[in-house]
């Protein structure tokens, strides 16, 4: 009878010892129960921008308010390098990966990698071409296509009173990546409204001031009449000032300016008169990323789509909000 209770007792202390089991395998709810702390693999796309800085921050401290151990890598632009973080995730046998695609195609193989190690992903910010939507759980990010759509209706309605045609230079983002795309598509849908708005050059500024100061200063070498410029963010618009104003141009006057992002930097130059219009592309998605991820790894149904919540600003709005600003 006494080996009967010993027995008993250890097979008890067994069951409560794997219940507990503090190395869940990859796949399994860990930190369901509150009782693990989730690992997140996080494969950043780089440091490119002022917003791209504010986005890794807001992830960092949100994970370690959420108490979520996080795993970060740089990719430094290159999808190459945030696909050897992801299988080095998946070999550490991660709870969650999220990550923002440098660029829309090419992850099928890799997110397939992480679907048959039972590791639910995350898109954040950018989003995949993938036809196979079961490659991960949800994409957490803006309406890049809208964005654009913003940007094109502020110029059809402030060229109204033109009447010679509008000419404009659009600076893109990196080729190939989903904001790039789709605020290109969003942008030429709305000023098909007004047929006097003609886009007369295109070119990739990768998202960084550099490249679109590059990018600025061919375009007012080739051409003559510049009316606006049209930057798929902020950095690339602040870079298309420092080529404008080094040509003895008013930016802002001579040449309109209209961004996407609306980081401190550019609110600062369109309070200054220097953009004359921004979309706001929040970076802050750092709590609705760990809500998300604790879900998924839960075992909890989560949207397919999650989109943020975002605004415009003109000159005197930017006034009234620049000295709150937290990125």
């Amino acid at each position: 009878m006494f080996k009967k209770s010993l027995l008993a007792v250890a097979a008890a202390s067994l069951l409560a010892l794997t219940a507990c089991g503090g190395n869940a395998g990859a796949g399994s709810p860990a930190g369901a129960a509150g009782n693990d702390k989730i690992t997140m693999g996080f494969a950043q796309v780089g440091a490119e921008s002022g917003w791209r800085t504010a986005n890794t921050k807001s992830v960092q401290d949100s994970a370690k308010n959420a108490g979520v151990d996080l795993k970060f890598s740089d990719a430094q632009q290159k999808q190459e390098n945030q696909i050897k973080a992801i299988r080095s995730y998946i070999q550490q046998k991660v709870d969650v990966i999220a990550f923002s695609p440098v660029v829309e195609s090419g992850w099928d193989t890799v997110l397939k990698e992480a679907k048959n190690a039972k590791i639910p992903v995350i898109l954040t910010d950018r989003a995949v071409d993938s036809a196979d939507k079961s490659l991960y759980k949800t994409f957490l990010g803006s309406d890049f296509v809208e964005e654009g759509r913003k940007a094109g209706k502020w110029l059809v309605d402030e060229s109204k009173s033109a009447t010679d045609t509008v000419n404009i230079v659009e600076i893109q983002g990196t080729t190939g990546s989903a904001p790039a795309n789709d605020r290109k598509e969003g942008f030429e849908e709305a000023i098909k409204a007004d047929p006097k708005l003609k886009i007369v050059a295109s070119q990739s500024g990768d998202f960084t001031r550099s490249g679109g100061k590059q990018v600025m200063e061919a375009f007012l070498k080739n051409n003559a009449d510049i009316d606006v410029v049209f930057a798929h963010n902020d950095d690339e618009g602040l870079g298309a000032i420092e080529a404008i104003e080094a040509a003895g141009k008013v930016p802002g006057k001579d040449i309109k300016i209209i961004t996407i992002d609306a980081v401190k930097d550019g609110m600062t130059a369109l309070a200054a008169g220097k953009i004359n219009y921004i979309v706001e592309c929040s970076p802050m998605l750092g709590d609705q990323l760990m809500d998300l991820a604790k879900k998924v790894v839960a075992g909890e149904s989560v949207p397919e789509r999650v989109v943020t919540e975002e605004t415009t600003f003109t000159q005197e709005q930017a006034k009234q909000v620049l000295a709150t600003r937290p990125y």
